[in-house]
């Protein structure tokens, strides 16, 4: 129980600090809409997450791993399926040059937004798993 409600936790910390840096989710409703599709996705990382992963485990071993992002990206398909509350679409990242290295504007669209805001929510998943573990 208590595992649950730290998850939970973590996971709608997470998308709420996704919906400010990033332009292309959106989650309307509040702090009950956080928290609900904080639950919703820590219920579908716990039980949908390890089937996922063992149908998709020779695309895993192929690729070395990689596909294991695409299953996080459906985990987060089927959150905006279940939660209505939230949406993720596509969204142009704006660039930035920073010592002389320069990232140019980048248009990413829904499928590649998807797998973008999977991969920076699993990063910030981990760092405040880590951050406030025991």
């Amino acid at each position: 129980m208590k595992s649950l409600l730290r998850n939970t936790f973590l996971n709608a910390l997470s998308l709420f600090l996704l919906t400010q840096l990033i332009s292309g989710i959106n989650i309307s409703g509040g702090f009950i809409a956080f928290v609900l599709a904080g639950f919703c996705l820590t219920i579908l990382f716990w039980i949908l997450k390890p089937v996922l992963n063992l149908i998709s485990l020779p695309l895993n071993a192929l690729t070395l791993g990689f596909f294991s992002v695409v299953t996080n990206a459906i985990l987060f398909y089927l959150l905006t399926v279940f939660i209505p509350n939230v949406s993720i679409f596509a969204f142009t990242f704006p660039g930035f040059s920073f010592a002389g290295f320069i990232v140019p504007k980048i248009f990413i669209n829904t499928f590649f937004a998807f797998i973008v805001i999977a991969c920076l929510q699993s990063l910030l998943f981990t760092f405040f798993k880590w951050v406030f573990k025991k």
